[in-house]
């Protein structure tokens, strides 16, 4: 616009300077007229207007440059009808309105093609206004929504962190609550064979002794009693081998030629004999006397050697179940603690979540970012005020290019 104005501008000037300043100055004495170093004080190249010697203005006037290429704007659309401006409005919205893919734009454009043009003016300022509104509010929105979103999403990485080293905290526990019940039922096996063992090998050791203190105590007796016998068989032996004839020899002697002459000594060869299988016995129940006593000791000494033993692991044993229970105790506490917090952590994801999805239509699925919003606003702002500046026949408006 700026670019046809110092157009028709330049025109108008050649046109005044070669065909109207002549006839102005034979015709029109009177005009006011200005020199040409004056042309810049009004921003107006000195190049174009070197002879120009006659002007609109007077050389009093206090306008600006602005204030002049208005006027020579509002002249050069003196000529422009309203209903031409308004439609040039109707064509620039409906083509920014399509571009933009603004609703706002299009919807404008239908009204400005339906409404007066003494309207036309006014809702575009509306629409503006409107614009502007929405931008400080979504500025306002965003602050909003960027800091809940940010405490959203914080929470629900937070708990969620939290629910993931809870759970592997819960199977670790669960796996150690398994091998606790699991040892305990093999500590309670094996305390109930230890403890059978130690009973039946206690009766069995019982039994055994009884045993051998019995056969002890018989071959003791037994002992005794062969050794009396083999001491009366060897003293009668010993004295009857000494016995001598000390009477003449009977009348019944000379009748029996077979019978034995002098003495009786007892049966000397027999009782060797006889005193050999005693002392045989003798040393049967001396060797049995020996070895059940050597028996017994041992089977004593590895008795005792078993039964502490045994009951050191008894007794090792049911200190580590007592362990293992009070551990498993703790460990279905802390379990069920557990539990109960990743129970809250989950909720407080869920709740998390559910918030981020309330937060989502209003601040997440609008179609584009934030940005891309901000810099469509500012589009549709800026053809708006273009479409004033076409329909500022007056030039009143500040805002608009000379």
């Amino acid at each position: 616009m700026r670019g046809q104005e110092i157009s028709a501008l330049t025109q108008a000037l050649e046109i005044l300077t070669g065909e109207v300043k002549g006839k102005s100055d034979s015709a029109n004495e009177r005009a006011l007229l200005q020199q040409p170093g004056q042309w810049k004080k009004l921003g107006v190249r000195k190049s174009v207007t070197t002879d120009i010697t006659a002007s609109f203005l007077q050389l009093s006037s206090s306008a600006t440059a602005r204030n002049l290429a208005k006027n020579f704007l509002q002249r050069s659309q003196s000529g422009v009808t309203d209903a031409a401006r308004k439609d040039k409005v109707l064509a620039l919205l409906k083509t920014e309105g399509q571009r933009l893919s603004s609703v706002a734009l299009s919807t404008l454009a239908m009204k400005v093609s339906a409404d007066p043009f003494l309207k036309v003016k006014k809702l575009i300022q509306q629409l503006i206004e409107r614009l502007l509104a929405e931008a400080a509010a979504e500025a306002t929105k965003k602050g909003f929504c960027d800091n809940e979103l940010s405490k959203a999403r914080k929470d629900r990485d937070f708990r969620f962190a939290e629910v993931k080293k809870l759970s592997s905290d819960i199977r670790s526990l669960e796996a150690k609550k398994v091998e606790l019940e699991t040892e305990l039922e093999e500590l309670a096996e094996s305390l109930k064979d230890l403890e059978a063992n130690l009973a039946e090998a206690t009766k069995i050791r019982g039994e055994e002794k009884d045993e051998n203190v019995q056969t002890m105590k018989d071959a003791r007796q037994g002992l005794t009693a062969l050794t009396q016998a083999i001491n009366i068989l060897k003293i009668f032996y010993k004295q009857s081998a000494k016995a001598k004839v000390l009477l003449q020899a009977s009348p019944l002697e000379e009748d029996d030629p077979g019978a034995a002459k002098g003495a009786y000594k007892g049966n000397q060869g027999a009782s060797k004999a006889i005193l050999g299988l005693l002392e045989v016995i003798q040393s049967d129940f001396q060797r049995t006397l020996s070895t059940t006593e050597q028996a017994e000791k041992k089977a004593q000494a590895e008795f005792i050697e078993f039964d502490r033993t045994s009951k050191m692991d008894i007794g090792s044993k049911q200190t580590k179940t007592e362990l293992d229970t009070e551990d498993l105790s703790s460990t279905e506490i802390n379990l069920e603690k557990s539990m109960k917090d990743l129970q809250d952590n989950m909720d407080a994801v869920d709740q998390a979540t559910e918030e981020l999805e309330e937060l989502k239509p209003m601040c997440i699925d609008s179609g584009m970012s934030y940005e891309e919003r901000v810099e469509k606003r500012e589009e549709e702002i800026a053809a708006l005020k273009k479409a004033v500046c076409m329909l500022d026949g007056e030039g009143v408006e500040p805002d608009c290019p000379v």
